[in-house]
């Protein structure tokens, strides 16, 4: 049977460092469409489609990011808390030092999961902007070229 620090050293590494994976990502994720729009040429693209599949490329991903780390936070919370009540069961002891102090490192991850998710909002909605710019421009240059022949 797998013991209760193995399960608390997993909740705690497990869910902490998906969410330091998934920061990483956001960051990542956000540089690279970034660079990418930077050196984005309208003029290849004849076709408002195929441009739009192009610059939302990976765009889901920190909106996803940002939408489920919270819930990964709490899940962590939540097991945290379960494993707390399941050694103070176990023990039977009430020693409010190992209450507090379990539950207060339970709660870190709702924390990381929060610290995660509200960049990720942030950085999601500077590139939504960027897109609508691009696209914005795009049909500005094809209805200029449109009319000019």
């Amino acid at each position: 049977m797998l013991s209760i620090a193995f399960l608390q050293n997993l909740v705690d590494y497990g869910v902490i460092g998906l969410l330091g994976v998934m920061s990483f990502l956001t960051f990542f994720f956000w540089v690279e469409r970034l660079l990418f729009y930077r050196s984005l040429d309208l003029a290849k693209y004849p076709h408002k489609e195929e441009l739009e599949m192009e610059i939302t490329n990976h765009v889901h991903i920190l909106s996803t990011f940002g939408s489920n780390a919270p819930y990964i936070g709490l899940l962590g919370t939540v097991f945290g808390i379960i494993l707390t009540f399941y050694t103070m069961g176990q023990s039977g002891e009430m020693d409010v030092k190992h209450i507090m102090s379990s539950l207060s490192l339970a709660l870190k991850a709702t924390a990381m999961g929060l610290i995660v998710a509200i960049p990720a909002i942030f950085l999601y909605n500077h590139l939504v902007r960027k897109i609508e710019k691009i696209l914005v421009q795009w049909k500005l240059l094809h209805k200029v070229s449109t009319h000019a022949t």
